[in-house]
């Protein structure tokens, strides 16, 4: 069985910094991609980081870049974001994203990051 579980969410200032941990287990296939979304009510998901496990190359979307850095524990199966500069856009859930060669996806549950002041 696949569970795949964020942590350290919480109320940071705006300018702060907050990191971000995911704990994944229980996947069979290969891992194509380990990514990060984001959500606010009555928005969509925005995916806020993604790391091809092949070559280990990472990409953001240009509201992160520069702020956001996404990162693996290969020992621990394990996936990370850094986040800095937070800026106060208010209450939004994380969640953890794996998606394996077989097109399997995988979502935790999320975790809760508020920004502000």
């Amino acid at each position: 069985q696949v569970q795949v579980e964020e942590s350290g969410g919480g109320l940071v200032q705006p300018g702060g910094s907050l990191r971000l941990s995911c704990a994944f287990s229980g996947v069979i296939f290969k891992i194509r991609t380990l990514s990060w979304a984001r959500q606010s009510p009555g928005n969509e998901r925005e995916f806020v980081a993604n790391l091809f496990t092949d070559d280990g190359r990472t990409h953001y979307p240009d509201s992160v870049k520069g702020r956001f850095i996404i990162s693996r524990d290969n020992l621990e199966n394990s996936l990370h974001l850094q986040m800095n500069s937070l800026k106060p856009e208010g209450t939004e859930v994380y969640s953890c994203n794996v998606m394996t060669i077989a097109r399997q996806d995988y979502w935790g549950q999320g975790t809760q990051v508020t920004v502000s002041s």
